[in-house]
């Protein structure tokens, strides 16, 4: 079973290009599926400082008045790894993949946040922060109509 995310977890001494390696080696071929299919692109910056609204406005370049709503992690994962006894030998590789990709950032950072900025077109950001202080996680999109 996974734990949630702790604050206070200590974190394996790594650097922000193992993580970012792990990130993209778990998210090479994965996409998320909405109205369109998207790819899950992992990311590490230093450009965020915190891990706010108007950081994450900032980064993925909306407008301050945009719409953004924060999801828990929890949630964000549960759609997407959960086994439904309806799925075929591709479905039930895509939902292992994500939970490796759930695992690694679970077990990489802290203080994990899930933005939705948009209403329609819908940039989906994972962020937290890995044991150099740097932000890291993944990006997609969603199309919701």
């Amino acid at each position: 079973m996974i734990k949630k995310n702790q604050e206070n977890s200590p974190l394996p001494s790594s650097t922000p290009g193992d993580i970012a390696n792990a990130l993209s080696n778990a998210c090479e071929g994965l996409y998320y599926v909405s109205e369109t299919d998207a790819e899950i692109v992992p990311f590490v910056t230093d450009e965020i400082k915190d891990i706010s609204r108007e950081s994450i406005l900032q980064y993925c370049g909306a407008k301050p008045a945009s719409n953004i709503e924060i999801v828990e992690q929890d949630a964000f994962f549960t759609k997407l790894t959960q086994m439904k006894d309806w799925f075929g030998p591709r479905d039930i590789a895509r939902a292992e993949r994500f939970l490796g990709l759930q695992q690694i950032l679970l077990s990489q950072l802290t203080g994990i946040k899930v933005f939705r900025v948009g209403t329609v077109r819908i940039d989906i950001i994972l962020a937290g922060h890995d044991n150099s202080g740097n932000v890291a996680g993944i990006r997609t999109i969603a199309v919701e109509t």
